[in-house]
């Protein structure tokens, strides 16, 4: 059974543009992992200033392994040096672009697409 990640982003208004600079910029470091199926970023509309980051993988396994893999290394690490950061580090560079993230994780209990 399928299961969603989404990664809860409270972004303040001028730093929104950063953050959708960074995932631009990181394009491509998931879409080749065993297992996964989906990627969204969630831009808010109206009413918060949180993003979701939306993946969906075939299993709660595939996507540990991605998570303890080098690609999501490699895509943060890149991250951390477009801040100006040491890895692991929190550098003198322009900070996070999140003022705070959480992780929600579901199973698919039920899914459909267009018909026809």
């Amino acid at each position: 059974m399928s299961v969603v990640k989404i990664n809860v982003l409270s972004v303040p208004a001028d730093m929104r543009e950063e953050l959708e600079r960074r995932f631009s910029n990181r394009a491509g470091m998931v879409e080749s992992a065993d297992g996964f199926e989906w990627f969204e970023l969630l831009r808010p509309v109206e009413g918060t200033e949180r993003y979701l980051v939306y993946t969906r993988w075939r299993s709660e396994e595939d996507f540990q392994k991605w998570q303890q893999g080098e690609a999501f290394q490699r895509g943060h690490a890149q991250a951390q040096a477009a801040r100006g950061e040491a890895p692991g580090g929190h550098g003198h560079g322009h900070g996070p672009a999140a003022a705070g993230s959480e992780v929600w994780s579901f199973e698919v209990a039920e899914s459909a697409g267009p018909k026809g």
